[in-house]
């Protein structure tokens, strides 16, 4: 439902935006991160019940956990009040994130551009592999290493998610391959 109600607000905010425009938007706004950063917001953390060793380990601050509770409590909205209560609550939260939303100018995501940049040039594409996990379970730091054989590039990242460390690692090789690219195009 989350999803669809994102949807349709875009579709109707920018008709003028491409399908692949409005998923990138959609995606990044219904993602865990932004779910997550939005219950912080509304204070939801302090609302949420959890056992006795998951509350002293941090968990109502974990981003998975807040970014479910917020997409329980849309769902508990629909069932309650049916589609329209729940998208009316959808938009009210997600009302600071449309402010200076623009379509356009959301740039593909590392990962998103490595990957065409490298399909582009028939070259495989990376492999992502977890080299480090560090930090208790509500505080993890995730080290990923992102992988071209074919090109000679490892480059790491670290994040508070394994897809946030992939995506600082693919910044890191995307960067390696560009410096590649116009080395090979001077010399």
């Amino acid at each position: 439902m989350l999803n669809c109600v994102i949807a349709e607000a875009l579709f109707e905010r920018f008709p003028a935006s491409s399908e692949g425009e409005l998923s990138r938007v959609r995606a990044s706004l219904v993602n865990r991160d932004t779910l997550a950063r939005l219950a912080r917001d509304i204070s939801l953390a302090s609302e949420i019940l959890l056992g006795d060793g998951e509350s002293r380990s941090g968990g109502a601050e974990r981003p998975s956990i807040l970014a479910d509770a917020l997409e329980a409590v849309f769902g508990a909205v629909f069932l309650d009040g049916g589609y329209e209560a729940a998208r009316a609550a959808i938009l009210r939260i997600y009302a600071p994130v449309w402010h200076g939303l623009d379509p356009a100018a959301l740039a593909k995501d590392a990962k998103t551009r490595l990957q065409e940049w490298l399909q582009a040039r028939r070259i495989p594409v990376p492999e992502y592999v977890v080299t480090e996990l560090a930090g208790e379970a509500h505080a993890q730091t995730f080290t990923v290493e992102c992988r071209i054989p074919a090109l000679g590039i490892a480059a790491a990242g670290s994040g508070a998610s394994r897809r946030g460390a992939e995506q600082a690692a693919a910044e890191r090789a995307y960067a390696a391959v560009a410096d590649q690219d116009s080395a090979g195009r001077r010399g």
